[in-house]
């Protein structure tokens, strides 16, 4: 089953009203950020490529790096094929994300079929690429496919977040995230946004790009 897909700000309002009445935890995070943005980007490679361009990087440095391939045409898997490595990194791509590139290039993804798979199907098949790891599908899932019940356990801003917010005595692991996330299902992708939220109202920094 795909589930619900968060297409709209209403949607997203949906969720908001959602967590309001059933997750009292919310409240404060919601009160504190009552603007969730949308997310939604469009799927297909070229998603998946500035992902990987942004891996370890500052945002700052992922943005310009994205504008050097756009630049220089090089951001379908065709033109990822045929471009030397000299190319690829004279736009800025490190010889490992050069590798990650091609990798994804040559994975020839069904992206269409991506949309009508179950949450997990996606996930699967986006990690079996070299360097695209759960937390990139995840986020691929969440905001290129719009799915309304995904979480980034692993996020280190959304843990941050969820720790600020329960009033844990230490930061959450990917593991026990995934317990605490549970009960925000069938809207865990909006609990995302709002715990993204809060940690740049409690951090005075962006969580994502």
């Amino acid at each position: 089953m795909v589930g619900r897909i968060i297409e709209t700000l209403d949607c997203v309002g949906e969720g908001v009203a959602w967590l309001r009445a059933n997750r009292p935890e919310f409240g404060p995070v919601l009160e504190a950020c009552p603007d969730l943005p949308l997310r939604r980007k469009k799927d297909g490679f070229e998603t998946l490529l500035n992902a990987i361009v942004g891996q370890q990087v500052s945002v700052a440095a992922a943005d310009a790096i994205w504008r050097r391939l756009v630049a220089a045409k090089l951001t379908g898997p065709r033109k990822i094929i045929w471009a030397t490595d000299e190319d690829l990194r004279a736009a800025g791509l490190s010889s490992q994300k050069v590798r990650y590139a091609r990798a994804l290039a040559e994975a020839r993804i069904d992206f269409k079929g991506l949309r009508g798979a179950p949450n997990e199907e996606v996930i699967a098949t986006l990690t079996e690429v070299t360097g695209i790891g759960v937390w990139t599908a995840e986020i691929y899932a969440m905001f290129s496919l719009g799915r309304a019940d995904v979480f980034a356990h692993g996020d280190l801003a959304l843990q941050e977040a969820a720790k600020h917010m329960l009033n844990l005595d230490k930061r959450p692991t990917e593991r026990e995230m995934r317990a605490l996330a549970e009960p925000w299902s069938p809207w865990r992708s909006v609990a995302a946004r709002a715990l993204w939220a809060y940690y740049r109202v409690v951090k005075q920094r962006e969580g994502i790009r």
